[in-house]
């Protein structure tokens, strides 16, 4: 805990005094404040400029951002040149979270449905639930939002994240409290919060679920999602072991509801009573290799690192970037790996990238941009064997970077 706040509360000062105070969550989180330290719709709508994006089969880019209260949604058919005009997905103005790991996401069905879902911060502190809208008509118009969640509490339901299986249903997994409430809502009874996820058979008219996915997940970082060939879904998060080791665990998340295959996936040995806002990110290639990326602030192990994650162990791990890189990314065509990530050099945040052509062995690394603005975590996309880093800065919204 104390290593953690040494090593981040410098960069985080910094980061506010460079970005104007949009590094809040980094300084918060570098002085050991738990996950409540860092809701309420307010902080999240100061920032505003956490957005993602996807490719459709043709190679139009769909983007999400936030605009104050609404969602909106654009495309872009020259990979991010020029967008058209926003869609809002939400007709009634309403808070949204948007900022760090928490964000609006997009998906692309198998029949170029439109698929949008994001937080919606209930009256309490640190509540909310995962709203879902869809587009069946190219993005021209979406349904009424509505939860996704069966759960009707006012409790934590955040953190989603959204991926389309192999045979196009819609699976949606979330950061959830209802075990800790129902355990009193004692951390000494229930450490951290669970996964859960629902899944639409239907483009997205209708889900179901509550599916209970893990106990014991960190309250506020990102899950990793990556469709299976067997139709199923494989879920990276970070996960709570005990002594408080947050670490990451894998598993797969089937469409009938049944988690099967649930293991550790990382051992850093990262002990911290407190939620770092810093999920992973997953890929596999097409030997069904998963290739991982993540970050860890263990005593003698800080940074963002690489590695491909096999039973029992991490194999070809490496550091990535310096000791200010965070929120990495990656995608993965064939036997080229990708990664991106930002770094702050005391003025700048610096967009950049490592590149492997052979399946994670060796990589080279490419500076791809930079801003003295504030700027949202990097998104990296794939589409036709190429590599695009989606990036949404203050100065450069929505910006999209070709990896050569």
């Amino acid at each position: 805990m104390e290593g953690y706040r040494g090593r981040w509360a410098a960069l985080a000062a910094a980061l506010l005094l460079a970005l104007g105070g949009v590094g809040s969550a980094l300084a918060q989180s570098a002085h050991g404040h738990d996950h409540k330290a860092m809701g309420g719709a307010g902080k999240m709508a100061r920032a505003g400029l956490a957005a993602s994006a996807a490719f459709d089969d043709r190679g139009r880019l769909w983007a999400v951002s936030v605009a104050g209260e609404y969602v909106e949604v654009r495309s872009s058919t020259d990979f991010g040149a020029t967008w058209s005009s926003p869609v809002k997905v939400n007709p009634v103005a309403e808070p949204v979270e948007a900022d760090g790991d928490s964000r609006p996401r997009i998906a692309v069905g198998t029949g170029g449905e439109i698929y949008v879902t994001w937080t919606k911060p209930l009256a309490k502190p640190f509540t909310g639930e995962i709203r879902f809208s869809r587009s069946v008509d190219g993005g021209k118009t979406f349904s009424t939002p509505r939860p996704v969640h069966a759960d009707r509490q006012v409790i934590t339901h955040r953190f989603d994240s959204m991926t389309i299986t192999r045979d196009g249903r819609v699976l949606v997994a979330w950061v959830d409290k209802r075990d800790l409430v129902a355990a009193g809502g004692k951390a000494a009874d229930y450490a951290g919060a669970a996964i859960y996820y629902a899944v639409s058979d239907d483009r997205g008219a209708s889900f179901r679920g509550d599916f209970k996915a893990a106990d014991n997940s960190c309250e506020c970082c990102r899950i990793a999602l990556v469709p299976q060939p067997d139709g199923n879904v494989l879920a990276l998060w970070r996960h709570v072991f005990p002594g408080s080791v947050r670490d990451h665990a894998l598993a797969t998340l089937g469409v009938d509801g049944k988690v099967t295959g649930m293991r550790r996936a990382t051992w850093d040995g990262w002990t911290i009573d407190a939620c770092p806002h810093h999920g992973p990110s997953l890929a596999a290639d097409g030997q069904g290799r998963l290739h991982a990326v993540w970050f860890s602030d263990a005593r003698q192990k800080s940074g963002v690192f690489y590695g491909r994650l096999e039973a029992d162990r991490v194999v070809g791990e490496r550091r990535v970037g310096g000791a200010t890189a965070e929120h990495a990314d990656l995608a993965v065509s064939g036997q080229r790996v990708a990664i991106a990530w930002k770094e702050f050099d005391g003025r700048n945040s610096q967009l950049r990238a490592l590149v492997s052509n052979d399946g994670g062995a060796t990589f080279s690394e490419r500076e791809l941009a930079a801003t003295a603005d504030a700027s949202d975590q990097p998104r990296l996309l794939s589409y036709d064997g190429k590599f695009y880093v989606f990036w949404n800065t203050r100065r450069e919204p929505l910006r999209v970077v070709s990896l050569p």
